[in-house]
């Protein structure tokens, strides 16, 4: 029998599930499932333990088996991230028992399989007609959310589209619902017309409520359906909405991607500026403590690159600074972190954080904050593996203290890089009032503009600042790295690219 643990907080096994007993087989395949649930933007321990369950328990249920009752033949560990970044997530393991030396105990072979209902999803094409004006000098400037009607009543959102300025008569990007989304054709779904508003504050325009299925019919027979507003008496409006195009279609996971050979490589840009305070005093944000108490960068390289590491198979980490001057005197907003004039890769999450302590000795800490070069480097590096046709998806990790000096320039290069495989995180440690840099992080619905008007292909930043994370006791990685599953799918769909091997999937 095999027995699956996962540790807890307190560094304490914790029992996932037990297989069934296989009789008298030295080479058991299990039948029984643990099922575990996959979160990307966490590192998940799993433990393995193998016994030799006595005959005289074979016909007791395993779960009320006591494991000190039996023989312990020894176990095996990893990461859930190593066994869905393998190839068909096969991985297997060497067992081992450290009180009984290291003689060859066998091995364990863990296969992932991912439990989903289906893998099929709806791309739907909404526009409006004769929206209702809610603002005084302008237009209306509408999205849509769409929520789910749940068990429990009421409705959960699921979908936002983006905003379209200035328009009472807007057509939007097509959206996709996944079955796990609607749960069924016939569920009803609130759709819900907004007049977007910086402030957050957004003027209900009017909603209607249809199920995919009725969706459906609206785009077959060409027709539109009146949107109404809720009061003591529902009032119909004169503003429509239409379904454009209603097609079905079978999409990739994430797991799909990765378990195939796509690697997502990982970038890390280290602020250098001046307010960041001399690294050799306890109040600098750059102090290297010498209890081994990690400071707030070290913090970010080390909690999302452990992360991220599994996903790289070489795990060679471009590094850089930015803000400081070099040893030849000059400035940089570029510069490689090692101190290499060539080579600005690194191995492995330890080999950043070696060369940033080498850099805080050889970079004199000075400013501006910009992020221009290193965006533009990264964009380069992306824009390169697309044109080589390689499987990759990069992620920038830029640790700054301080907000950006040159906001249109970011903004530049982030819708610039929007077409690339990149994802890029920001992480604002210290105290200074990150507010300005929010419009870096388009959750609000309102994808960047550039300089001369282009607009981003898709948001591609996920900004946090570490104090609010840590002040709500949630992991910064955990809210740095919980858009990037869906940032991949974003670009990897938008260009039809399929898993590298399709006929490997379990469904194919």
């Amino acid at each position: 029998m095999a027995v699956v643990f996962t540790k807890g907080k307190d560094g304490k096994l914790e029992e996932l599930g037990r297989t069934e007993v296989v009789m008298n087989d030295l080479n058991p395949t299990w039948i029984q499932k643990i099922n575990i649930t996959y979160h990307f933007e966490i590192v998940q321990p799993l433990i393995f333990h193998v016994y030799d369950v006595d005959t005289k328990y074979h016909n007791v249920s395993v779960k009320t088996l006591k494991l000190t009752d039996q023989d312990f033949l020894g176990e095996a560990s990893c990461v859930v991230s190593e066994i869905v970044t393998k190839q068909n997530r096969t991985l297997t393991l060497n067992i081992h028992n450290n009180g009984r030396g290291c003689g060859n105990l066998g091995t364990l072979t863990i296969r992932a399989e991912e439990c989903v209902a289906s893998k099929n999803v709806v791309e739907m094409t909404f526009r409006c007609s004769d929206l209702e004006n809610k603002d005084l000098f302008s237009e209306s400037d509408p999205f849509l959310k769409i929520s789910r009607n749940v068990e429990t009543g009421g409705f959960i959102p699921i979908c936002k589209t983006e905003v379209v300025n200035n328009n009472l008569n807007p057509s939007w990007k097509p959206v996709c619902l996944t079955m796990q989304q609607f749960a069924s054709k016939e569920n009803p779904l609130l759709i819900e017309c907004f007049d977007f508003n910086s402030s957050g504050n957004h003027q209900l325009i009017g909603k209607i409520q249809k199920s995919v299925a009725e969706l459906e019919t609206l785009y077959q027979t060409k027709s539109g359906a009146s949107l109404s507003f809720p009061g003591s008496r529902e009032k119909v409006l004169k503003g429509r909405i239409f379904v454009d195009k209603f097609v079905e279609k079978q999409v990739y996971s994430f797991l799909d991607y990765i378990s195939s050979g796509f690697e997502l490589n990982f970038m890390v840009a280290v602020d250098f500026t001046a307010s960041n305070g001399n690294p050799t005093s306890p109040n600098s944000l750059h102090y290297i403590d010498p209890s081994y108490r990690l400071n707030a960068y070290q913090q970010a390289i080390m909690e999302v690159g452990e992360v991220i590491q599994f996903y790289d198979s070489d795990r060679k980490f471009p590094a850089w600074g930015f803000g400081g001057r070099t040893p030849n005197g000059s400035i940089s907003h570029c510069f490689n972190l090692n101190g290499s004039p060539t080579d600005f890769e690194v191995v492995g999450v330890e080999g950043i954080m070696s060369a940033y302590t080498s850099a805080l000795h050889n970079v004199t800490l000075h400013g501006p904050t910009l992020f221009g070069q290193v965006i533009n480097k990264a964009a380069d590096i992306a824009s390169r593996s697309v044109f080589c046709n390689e499987a990759k998806y990069y992620v920038l990790l830029i640790i700054t203290d301080g907000v950006v000096s040159n906001l249109q320039e970011t903004m530049d290069a982030l819708v610039k890089a929007s077409d690339l495989p990149l994802s890029i995180l920001i992480v604002g440690v210290g105290n200074a009032d990150f507010k300005a840099m929010e419009i870096l992080d388009a959750d609000n619905g309102c994808r960047l503009e550039s300089s001369t008007g282009r607009i981003a292909t898709r948001d591609i930043v996920q900004f946090v600042p570490m104090r609010e994370v840590h002040s709500g006791q949630i992991p910064v990685v955990q809210a740095l790295l919980e858009e990037l599953p869906s940032q991949f799918l974003t670009y990897v769909r938008s260009r039809d690219i399929k898993p590298l091997d399709v006929s490997q999937l379990p469904y194919a």
